[in-house]
């Protein structure tokens, strides 16, 4: 009788001790890992305590009560990941776990860029609204619609957005080439605004894609002038990557320094023709050369990468510029005109004998249609499907982009590996996938995507940490939290310290690989062996565990 009750009263004295101040129980507690803290610092042994949704403690918490404790003997613990540019607006409201994106340890992700979520108003047409590849059609006109979308059905990772000019456009001038008026040119300031009150956290341009493309420099400075005074930025896909980096890299700065804003490039890349001869220096370099001046001079210029060398976009890219207007249906309207459609022809024709990279029949691979008979021909390149549809490459591109009223899309694989390295190594680069989240399942798993929507974050490690030795450990983790983090402006992510938001990845730095391909993309990415978003545990024992809590991030 009497060991029983000595029993309860030990029972009882070491839960009045477990709840006294200093010793409350943490909820979730990672004991025996490699912490890198995401400022760049080597990792280091230390346990981590969460308690809500903040890191409540580190150290050596060994003793320490918890609800749950994660032995993370072996593995590597982080920030979790911020992916700097992502293309999941659409695929969130689809499937809010994030499947893809969270199995390589992202926690947040930017979106926006051309096609943002919103504005969605007339004259915008059912592009922007209709989705039936998805099987969704927007029920929201405003940021303020779609983030309370988001919340209230739940995702698995934050999200941020920026505002897209493409979208401006679409909603005030339409898919016209001119010039805004004065008049349209408010209107967009108005819509920006509205954006940015919503929570957007900048203005951000698609300018190779209609109707960005049709916005002067003077237009996107004055539409982002608006953005930075609620403490935004600009973000672009600039008007060239290729011939023309030098003067796409030049307009980014130019509009970054009239509008007095940080400016970040996406997918920082050269995907051009030009050779150079010995001692000239390469497009790519003469580019990075003009950011680092910028940064010299105290403007805040920076870019994300991902590590792969072939681009994604729409096979209407191999067309000619002035057949785009309008959008894809009045390209494939053009299509059906012979005589248009033979001066189209001829100059794709041109294109692909240039032999240039990304170019030609045997470097473009087609990776979505909206044509149902066309599916067949997903993952193969245009020369293939010339092959099998016996005809030409550039009648099999015309054809391609005709019957899927230009709603159809390709991989260019033109990127030089040492312009990657060099990307990867800049210290103001951060990491971005550029990819939807996806899942290998559903309607998600409909398509050919790029790897990067797979594999982006783990193959940095995998191939250039631990194969290449392109970076350290410390500096790719860098890279994905703590710079990303302070670029955003995001207070208290993207660092493992006490008081900071329990957005933490558990990952083997060993078997942490991506495993998608070109030939296989839809393939999750292995090693995360727990992900844990705003302290819930979203990824436990590498299995999603179905739950959502992300948040919208809104700029403050």
């Amino acid at each position: 009788m009497m060991g029983r009750w000595w029993r309860a009263v030990v029972v009882w004295v070491g839960l009045l001790a477990a709840c006294s101040p200093g010793r409350e129980p943490f909820d979730l507690l990672i004991m025996g890992g490699t912490v890198y803290d995401g400022t760049g610092a080597p990792g280091q042994g230390t346990d981590v305590g969460i308690r809500g949704d903040r890191i409540a403690d580190m150290g050596d918490l060994s003793g320490a009560p918890a609800a749950r404790v994660i032995d993370a003997t072996g593995k590597a613990v982080a920030p979790g990941f911020i992916d700097m540019h992502a293309h999941s607006e659409l695929s969130l409201i689809v499937d809010g776990r994030a499947l893809s994106k969270v199995m390589q340890g992202v926690t947040t992700e930017l979106l926006g860029e051309s096609g943002s979520a919103a504005p969605i108003l007339l004259p915008a047409t059912d592009e922007g609204r209709v989705h039936e590849d998805l099987g969704i059609t927007a029920d929201w006109s405003t940021f303020a619609e779609y983030f309370e979308r988001l919340e209230r059905q739940g995702v698995s990772v934050n999200v941020m957005s920026t505002v897209g000019s493409g979208r401006l456009r679409e909603a005030v001038v339409g898919n016209t080439d001119r010039a805004a008026t004065a008049q349209e040119l408010e209107r967009m300031k108005e819509l920006v605004a509205t954006a940015m009150e919503d929570g957007a956290v900048g203005l951000s341009s698609g300018l190779i894609y209609v109707p960005n493309r049709y916005a002067s420099t003077e237009e996107l400075v004055e539409l982002a002038r608006v953005a930075v005074g609620y403490g935004g930025f600009y973000a672009t896909h600039m008007r060239d990557e290729a011939d023309d980096l030098v003067a796409g890299v030049e307009e980014a700065v130019r509009i970054g320094r009239e509008a007095r804003t940080p400016v970040h490039i996406f997918h920082f890349k050269y995907s051009g023709t030009r050779s150079t001869r010995v001692h000239e220096v390469s497009p790519f370099r003469q580019a990075v050369e003009i950011v680092e001046a910028a940064r010299a001079g105290d403007q805040d210029v920076y870019a994300d990468v991902y590590p792969y060398l072939a681009s994604s976009s729409t096979l209407l890219l191999r067309l000619p510029e002035w057949s785009h207007e309008g959008g894809g249906a009045q390209v494939a309207a053009r299509l059906r005109d012979p005589e248009t459609r033979e001066r189209i022809r001829r100059e794709v024709v041109e294109h692909l004998a240039r032999g240039i990279p990304a170019g030609t029949p045997e470097t473009v691979l087609l990776s979505r249609t909206a044509f149902p008979d066309h599916q067949r021909y997903l993952g193969m390149t245009m020369g293939e499907i010339a092959d099998a549809m016996g005809t030409e490459p550039a009648d099999a591109i015309l054809e391609l982009v005709e019957r899927a009223e230009g709603r159809v899309g390709a991989i260019y694989f033109g990127i030089r590996d040492e312009d990657l390295r060099l990307a990867l190594g800049l210290p103001w680069t951060s990491v971005g996938s550029d990819g939807a989240a996806l899942a290998p399942e559903g309607v998600l798993a409909r398509g050919h995507p790029h790897p990067r929507a797979y594999g982006t974050f783990p193959r940095v490690i995998a191939r250039y940490v631990r194969e290449l030795d392109v970076l350290t450990m410390e500096e790719a983790i860098h890279k994905m939290t703590g710079l990303p983090a302070s670029q955003l402006g995001l207070a208290g992510r993207g660092v493992l310290t006490p008081g900071s938001q329990a957005d933490v990845v558990v990952f083997d730095p060993v078997a942490f690989r991506d495993r998608a391909t070109f030939e296989d993309p839809h393939q999750l990415a292995e090693g995360v062996e727990a992900l844990i978003v705003n302290g819930q545990l979203v990824v436990d024992r590498g299995v999603h565990t179905g739950r959502k809590p992300g948040r919208v991030l809104r700029r403050r």
